[in-house]
């Protein structure tokens, strides 16, 4: 799987992203945070446009120390040519983040020169 380096430095790949009823993917950039335990961070406005279904709620702490309860969704996202399904929390930010709950068992390669990312 090959992303690239954004010109913030951001590390970013595509992924297929749906609910588990639906048939095609919605293509989402997601923005890989290492610093994230968990699988995927979606907004609020894309989760509704998914039309994925709730499924619990986890305490959450942000970087600032404050915790928070955040609700989270199942999806199903296209991963390594394979359908998975995945737990997703819902955020207010802008960017998707794809956390090292995803990147376990993966090589992750980011070259900040060549602007690329390589996941294996």
């Amino acid at each position: 799987m090959n992303g690239v380096v954004d010109s913030s430095g951001r590390a970013l790949l595509s992924i297929g992203v749906h609910a588990e009823q639906r048939l095609e993917p919605h293509k989402l950039t997601v923005w890989i945070d290492t610093g994230f335990t968990g699988d995927l961070v979606i907004s609020r406005q894309t989760i509704r446009q998914l039309g994925l279904r709730q499924s619990s709620a986890v305490m959450a702490e942000l970087a600032d120390g404050k915790l928070v309860l955040l609700d989270t969704y199942s999806c199903t996202i296209e991963w390594f040519e394979e359908e998975r399904v995945v737990e997703v929390v819902e955020s207010e930010g802008e960017f998707p983040l794809l956390g090292v709950g995803l990147l376990s068992h993966h090589n992750l390669m980011i070259d900040y020169e060549a602007k690329t990312v390589s996941l294996d």
